[in-house]
């Protein structure tokens, strides 16, 4: 699209929605002027897509939370989790067991000196950590004793250690944000059964 055509577009746009985006990203090139346009103008696609909080701490799209740690490692911690990730191939399956997650990594920062953990998962945040607690306590324990001060899954001052190093989104996006992890593995069992089905049939 050429950069006359982009603003006729633009101009199009109702004024509020125009006067909003010149306020925020006056310097900004027409065609990205005009992406952020269409987007605040699709009320349905906005409403989708709304951030709130998930709670405690962190943003909230639909049902999919995030949490961003940034965490001081002790001087051997990043030699222990290279070891133990080593040892799994960097795959972390048994998280799964935490039913509400949907997916975790783990960052070395700082020439080893910090650990980010970021995570993105479904509903609140306290019943999310409640979870790590009762589902995977010694997994969380294992990893985490790798970092100063860690007070353990289980301690009552753990939510707080967490809320101390924990670094809220900015901005937060989820492609499907009602399809929770329960749904997601819902619609797989389902697909199977309909592929096993059609199979049978051939």
């Amino acid at each position: 699209m050429s950069e006359q055509s982009a603003l006729e577009k633009f101009q199009t746009l109702p004024a509020a929605v125009r006067e909003k985006v010149e306020t925020a990203i006056s310097d900004a090139k027409i065609e990205l002027k005009l992406r952020v346009g269409l987007m605040l103008a699709d009320q349905k696609e906005t409403a989708e897509h709304k951030v709130t909080t998930a709670g405690r701490v962190g943003a909230k799209s639909g049902e999919v939370s995030e949490l961003t740690v940034i965490m001081p490692l002790k001087s051997d911690g990043a030699a222990r989790l290279r070891k133990f990730f080593k040892v799994i191939d960097g795959n972390l399956a048994g998280a799964g067991q935490v039913g509400t997650l949907h997916n975790m990594r783990f960052v070395f920062l700082e020439n080893d000196t910090k650990l980010l953990f970021a995570t993105a998962y479904d509903g609140e945040w306290d019943p999310y950590i409640d979870d790590f607690a009762t589902k995977i306590p010694e997994f969380m324990d294992y990893l985490f004793r790798n970092v100063e001060g860690w007070p353990g899954i289980a301690s009552p001052d753990v939510k707080d250690f967490i809320v101390k190093y924990q670094i809220p989104a900015e901005a937060w996006f989820v492609s499907h944000p009602n399809l929770t992890v329960a749904e997601a593995n819902r619609l797989k069992r389902q697909d199977e059964t309909v592929q096993s089905f059609l199979a049978d049939l051939n």
